[in-house]
């Protein structure tokens, strides 16, 4: 049977493509990937496909020409929160978001069979929206896209003064106010340090010598509210470097200034993006209100239209249920033409919780294998033939190691490694343990310092090396290839780039043995048709 062509679209190092390859029954034409680290991984596992840059750039009528009807489309577009769902940032939009609309187009233009898209678990949820801009009122309303109002907050009213709301609504004095990036970003950084006593007066130290170099810019005797916060914020700065004040007055001191510097961020993006605001409101701080629309309901209201023709099946999976050793939860979209079929279903999972495999599934059988720290010594180490798990079995599917990369382990890291029991992390250590590490210990992640439970599946993946994840039994941090191996990647699949590019592709990238569970039933659905 002649096999399904697919691009694969924001491919990272090829997990979801690696699943649907599985099958044996796709063959992947194109995968776009802008990462040069994650383009050398692809490339390197994926030998015969085409893989391209920026999918912004894609050209896909010069894809059909040189490749044919393309029969599936495949990705998951990175999708990140908006608005208030971080007030810390200086930010209003989200430019990921945007690409979930490059996918979108990818289906649009080559008309596909069927399409499969994956995402954070999130997506469904009201954090993910897109602002209308006045280039899509036209089109939202054709599509019956459903809208709603959204209050963005621009600035709190502890902040607001006489006259910000012309400010805000001019482009010409938002400009005039705005600092150079890099201004923000330096002050930005002690800002957040100011949250932790302990850990400022390192922060000030690292960044003095730019701190008193942009300070010249700001120091001004103007009575205006925005340049006198600006004044203000650095001449403390100035004054702490001269003995003159100590960092516990920094935080009051740079407040104003952060915050009117991120509501100016914000309305900038505002004017950048040509967002429609409705209105603004004034009585609790400053707020944008802006019709905005679900990332979900612009997908389902366009494709499931009747130009387009498609149905779709969307649910939140977990990993753990199609075999992963681990609970990763993540959104996945199955569409396919009515004319093809009038049904659309994603796999029900295979194992019930009681039948999850485990970390000990996963990794136990390597745990002898030496772990090495330097990305350049990475030769590859021979495996000895052992009995393994049935999962090991399926994942061992060369003779040789690679990617068992670990980082190297301080003292402080030491410590907190020997504390911890499996199944343990950050909060289980003794006060005297946490100090000089995150700005507010209390709030750190359960994932942080996390020693893995040997007989337990994992939680979600990520970039294990940011997250400081330890080996179940030894004092080590988990290795490159052990992340790999709990997304169910096999020791065949080599991983490129440095050491932090390496976690991070592992964290990004799509479980393959779920992939293949998908990929499985959509060939079900297409050649029951």
């Amino acid at each position: 049977m002649e096999k399904y062509s697919v691009i694969d679209l924001f491919a990272g190092a090829g997990g979801l493509s690696l699943g649907f390859m599985q099958t044996g029954k796709y063959e992947i034409k194109v995968a776009f990937e802008n990462n040069p680290d994650m383009q050398a991984t692809y490339k390197k596992n994926h030998p015969n496909v085409e893989v391209m840059g920026n999918v912004c750039n894609a050209d896909y009528a010069l894809i059909k020409k040189k490749y044919g009807d393309i029969d599936i489309v495949i990705g998951g577009p990175p999708c990140q929160g908006f608005s208030n769902a971080n007030r810390q940032k200086n930010t209003a939009i989200s430019q990921n978001n945007m690409l979930v609309r490059q996918y979108i187009r990818a289906i649009l233009e080559l008309d596909p069979k069927a399409f499969v898209m994956e995402n954070v678990s999130m997506l469904k949820s009201e954090v993910h929206r897109f602002y209308l801009t006045r280039e899509d009122v036209q089109f939202v309303e054709d599509y019956n896209i459903p809208v709603k109002e959204t209050s963005l907050c621009l600035l709190e009213s502890n902040f607001a003064f006489a006259g910000v709301l012309n400010i805000i609504q001019s482009y010409d004095q938002i400009v005039k106010y705005l600092w150079d990036e890099k201004h923000y970003a330096e002050l930005n950084v002690v800002y957040k340090a100011s949250k932790n006593p302990q850990k400022l007066p390192d922060v000030l130290k690292k960044h003095k010598k730019n701190l008193l170099e942009f300070a010249k810019a700001h120091i001004n005797d103007s009575d205006d509210v925005i340049l006198k916060a600006d004044s203000e914020a650095f001449a403390a700065i100035m004054a702490y470097f001269s003995n003159e004040c100590n960092s516990a007055t920094i935080k009051d001191s740079i407040s104003e200034a952060i915050m009117y510097q991120r509501m100016l961020s914000k309305t900038k993006e505002i004017f950048d993006n040509d967002i429609v605001v409705e209105r603004y409101e004034t009585e609790s701080g400053i707020n944008a209100i802006i019709k905005s629309y679900a990332v979900y309901d612009y997908l389902k209201s366009i494709l499931e239209s009747e130009k387009h023709g498609y149905i779709i099946s969307s649910s939140v999976l977990c990993a753990a249920d199609y075999g992963a050793p681990q609970k990763r939860m993540r959104f996945v979209a199955m569409g396919i033409k009515k004319s093809i079929s009038s049904k659309v279903a994603l796999p029900k999972g295979s194992l019930d919780e009681d039948e999850y495999y485990t970390v000990r599934d996963a990794i136990e059988d390597i745990e002898d294998v030496e772990a090495i720290t330097d990305v350049s010594a990475d030769k590859g180490v021979l495996l000895q033939p052992k009995v393994v798990s049935k999962l090991a079995e399926k994942l061992r599917d060369s003779t040789m190691l690679y990617n068992h990369i670990i980082t190297k382990t301080t003292d402080v890291a030491m410590e907190r490694f020997k504390a911890l029991k499996q199944g343990q992390n950050f909060h289980a250590l003794s006060d005297n343990l946490k100090t000089n590490t995150y700005t507010d210990a209390s709030r750190t992640q359960n994932t942080i310092y996390l020693r893995l439970n040997y007989d337990e599946p994992s939680g979600t993946v990520v970039n294990v090396r940011k997250s400081m994840w330890i080996h179940p039994t030894l004092d080590r941090a988990i290795s490159v290839r052990e992340a790999a191996r709990l997304q169910t990647f096999p020791d065949s699949f080599i991983f490129c780039g440095s050491k932090d590019k390496q976690y991070q592709q592992v964290g990004n990238a799509v479980p393959p043995i779920m992939a293949k569970a998908i990929a499985k039933k959509l060939a079900k659905l297409l050649g029951n048709n």
